[in-house]
């Protein structure tokens, strides 16, 4: 069953008429009806039925018509989102974030460029470092921003911007009242991390192994906001980059000057693999308001 063969037939069953479908559909009357002859052959069965000078569908083909539109409806539809993809001023872009990047840095990037493409989609994703890597190279996501921890095979990531790391600590703390502090001064502090995978786990056990100890991690979180409630609720402290879900009348902020305690958040994309042209005007974009 040929593409033709279900135009033809829907054509048919619209105009009742072999003759006039032939006119609209810029064919010769006996190649229609061969296309129609055809189809019944391998349906093994008549799909219309003549009643006066028209030919209307019997029940067979009332069935089939049905399920023709259905098909063409889909084609069509793919074709447009395929159209939607490859015109740079409509389609979706599919990326992943870290949590933290979900509470001002991305919204403010589909902010601005839906201000100048707003028939672009976005389809978003947040997971943790490990999972949007993962994502990544499963084709899943089409770009990602996260904090690079060490080279990956099949992932080109460029640098955006550089956040530092704060240590936080409750507000009835001993080292509430400081605003800097050399961060091998909390080695014996219980201390309130990020659960295996993320990112920042990975980067604060750096840190502490590079000030001398391992963590005493007591408690495990996945957003930042739980780690800061964890530690406004004097279980341990944390490191933390100063984003807007930290309430300050709660904990307090300490400027780490020994080891230097920053992350580094980067732009993704899987190399050797296509990229529509929305994804890459909008990496062009990323990139315009940082590097």
């Amino acid at each position: 069953m040929e593409w033709q063969q279900m135009l033809y037939f829907r054509k048919v069953a619209q105009t009742q008429h072999i003759t006039q479908s032939a006119e609209m559909l810029n064919v010769s009357q006996p190649a229609l009806s061969r296309s129609i002859a055809r189809l019944e052959e391998e349906l093994n069965t008549p799909l219309f039925e003549r009643k006066g000078r028209n030919i209307v569908l019997n029940q067979y083909g009332e069935l089939f018509l049905k399920r023709v539109e259905r098909a063409i409806q889909e084609i069509e539809e793919g074709k447009q989102e395929i159209q939607d993809l490859i015109d740079p001023d409509r389609g979706k872009v599919r990326i992943a974030f870290l949590h933290s990047l979900g509470i001002e840095v991305v919204p403010e990037f589909i902010r601005s460029f839906r201000l100048q493409y707003p028939q672009v989609s976005f389809h978003l994703h947040q997971a943790a470092t490990e999972q949007i890597v993962e994502q990544l190279k499963t084709g899943l996501i089409d770009i990602a921003l996260f904090s690079m921890i060490e080279p990956m095979d099949e992932v080109h990531w460029e640098p955006l911007l550089t956040e530092d790391l704060y240590l936080i600590v409750s507000k009835t703390h001993p080292l509430a009242n400081r605003t800097h502090i050399d961060l091998k001064e909390i080695a014996n502090e219980p201390f309130i991390s990020f659960k295996q995978g993320y990112g920042l786990r990975t980067l604060t056990d750096t840190l502490c192994m590079q000030a001398g100890f391992t963590p005493d991690v007591t408690f495990e979180g996945e957003e930042i906001a739980t780690v800061a409630g964890l530690v406004a609720a004097k279980l341990g402290v944390s490191l933390v980059p100063d984003v807007n879900v930290l309430d300050k009348s709660k904990i307090s902020l300490l400027r780490v000057t020994n080891p230097t305690c920053k992350r580094i958040i980067g732009i993704a994309w899987k190399e050797k693999r296509y990229l529509s042209p929305v994804s890459r005007r909008f990496i062009s974009f990323v990139k315009a308001h940082y590097i």
